[in-house]
């Protein structure tokens, strides 16, 4: 089981990698680190889990966040509706997203970053993504709201990013011209 010890932290070099490619189908070593990231999530939301071993609530991991330069990610999250979202995925991509542009009003977090960096972070408002399931199928969501900014959250470790590079650093609460302020 992964703990706050396995995750990484900023200025780990292998944050600002991009991670490669996972070869289909994958192997069986790829899937058990693919469901180790769901499982830290899934864990770090249950307060008796959390507390018993040290976790940090998160509604995302990507495999870059435990040292492993691949394109897995995992996310368990909410929307306003009270859907959950919870996959694991191979080779996540963005295959295309609407011009509106959205951000949490409370900002963003990341399990890598230890300290709060307040700002705004747009992402696109709604995305549509493929991947590929633990199994090897193919994947394909449409998301908005909360679910699109953590899906797009992770895709960005896979890219090398983290989320404080989009923050306005003159103005971090400057409002997102035309942007959707979403509540968390």
């Amino acid at each position: 089981m992964l703990t706050m010890e396995d995750i990484i932290r900023d200025g780990h070099p292998t944050l600002r990698e991009v991670a490669a490619e996972v070869a289909m189908p994958p192997s069986d070593e790829d899937k058990q680190i693919l469901l180790s990231l769901l499982e830290y999530v899934k864990n770090s939301q249950n307060p008796d889990m959390a507390a018993q071993y040290g976790l940090r609530p998160g509604i995302g991991l990507a495999a870059p966040q435990i040292n492993v330069s691949k394109r897995m990610i995992a996310v368990h999250v909410y929307d306003d509706n009270g859907n959950l979202y919870s996959y694991a995925l191979f080779n996540p991509k963005i295959v295309s997203h609407s011009v509106e542009q959205a951000y949490l009003l409370s900002g963003e977090g990341c399990l890598s970053v230890d300290e709060s960096i307040p700002g705004y972070v747009p992402r696109y408002a709604r995305i549509t993504l493929k991947g590929w399931d633990i199994n090897g199928e193919e994947v394909k969501l449409r998301l908005k709201g909360l679910p699109a900014i953590c899906f797009q959250h992770e895709i960005d470790h896979l890219n090398g990013i983290m989320f404080y590079d989009y923050i306005n650093k003159q103005d971090p609460f400057k409002p997102v011209e035309g942007a959707i302020g979403i509540e968390r």
